[in-house]
């Protein structure tokens, strides 16, 4: 089979796919309904980019249309941005300020005018022919690198502010979309870092090393979708966010740093302590899967903003893990218990609030050292 026979198949794969997958997530009812349009969105405009070979099938001759095709590939790093703000932050909102986002996109087509958009076909046939040294492709180049760069960092920060506020303020099992939005964005830096070096060759004296780069670059493509699609459907639950208007604690103590510095009142901070200890123990509100800061503010009459510099700060634990160690500590009682000596793992994480084995072997673990089951056959 010939390198383009190859391409055609692996490009109408991964098209089909990715306009059946943009379809399934417009049209299924959810709550998430942006941040499902922006992920099809990306898919749509990365089905154009990979359409290449099938538009030059059908198209003979450079046109205003393939070099807009081109030039597409502008807005798919910073929708995948926009998509990551949505998973992240339950208070996402399409402003007109993301409109600045296109600044790239508007700018690679503006300096293409003069002598591309604007001139006859054989002056058009004569620019492509001589790519390799016409100063608007090769800027356009370095500027979709740029803006990769860029934005990668940006996402990169975005996630690791959030799983900072979840880990603060949040006990579930939300997590784990954090988790794997961070595992895809990896793969996803690595597919654009393999489209550098591709670029970089089309631009050397091997541009043929850069069409087998190609090849592979499509089928790399199509085996991210085919993953993020198992995924999502074997996970309808997995993305779920937070409020963005959220603080870390750094920050909460940065402001008062800042303001004016809090007189420690040692006997409130200790009676606050109590009340929230002997809560967690008596009512026992870690059992529920997705028990926030919030929730349990309410339940003692302590503001967010009191509790979480009392957990995060004072005690030095995340609520995440303050939360945990509460369940870690019920398991152990029940592990304990002889006459449960016939009651599973998986059915005690359950009961003691977790979701997930995976996070209650590491939980259970980094607080005793063991494993549930190497825990158990030790007593």
């Amino acid at each position: 089979m010939d390198k383009i026979n190859l391409l055609i198949i692996v490009t109408v794969i991964s098209l089909f796919i990715s306009f059946f997958l943009a379809f399934f997530l417009v049209t299924v009812k959810t709550k998430h309904k942006i941040s499902n349009s922006l992920f099809a969105v990306f898919l749509i405009i990365t089905a154009i980019d990979v359409s290449e070979t099938l538009f030059n099938l059908m198209v003979n001759s450079p046109s205003n249309l393939g070099m807009l095709r081109n030039i597409f590939a502008f807005l798919q790093i910073p929708v995948f941005y926009l998509y990551i703000l949505s998973v992240c932050y339950s208070d996402f909102k399409l402003k007109p300020k993301y409109i600045l986002h296109l600044l790239p996109f508007l700018i690679a087509n503006v300096i293409l005018l003069p002598r591309f958009y604007t001139v006859d076909v054989a002056s058009k046939i004569n620019f492509i022919k001589n790519y390799q040294s016409m100063i608007e492709l090769q800027f356009n180049h370095i500027l979709i690198h740029i803006q990769v760069v860029i934005y990668i960092i940006a996402v990169f920060m975005v996630l690791r502010k959030a799983k900072k506020l979840y880990l603060e303020n949040y006990a579930g099992t939300s997590i784990n979309s954090y988790n794997w939005l961070f595992q895809f964005t990896v793969v996803l830096t690595i597919l654009y870092l393999i489209a550098l070096v591709k670029n970089i060759f089309k631009f050397s004296d091997y541009p043929y090393i850069s069409e087998w780069i190609k090849i592979g670059l499509l089928s790399f493509q199509l085996l991210i979708i085919c993953w993020y699609l198992f995924k999502a459907l074997n996970n309808p639950g997995l993305f779920r966010n937070i409020d963005s208007k959220l603080k870390l604690v750094s920050d909460i103590i940065s402001e008062e740093k800042n303001d004016a510095p809090l007189a420690v009142n040692e006997k409130q901070y200790n009676e606050e302590l109590l009340k929230l200890q002997q809560y967690m123990i008596e009512e026992k509100p870690f059992l529920n899967p997705s028990v926030t800061i919030q929730d349990i503010s309410n339940a003692i009459e302590i503001p967010v903003r009191d509790l979480s510099l009392l957990i995060n700060h004072k005690l030095e634990q995340h609520f995440y893990d303050f939360v945990n160690t509460y369940r870690v500590e019920d398991a152990m009682d029940i592990l304990k218990d002889a006459t449960k000596s016939k009651v599973t793992i998986l059915e005690i994480l359950y009961d003691v609030g977790f979701n997930s084995k995976s996070s209650f072997n590491t939980a259970f673990k980094k607080h005793t050292g063991n494993t549930p089951t190497a825990y158990r056959n030790s007593l």
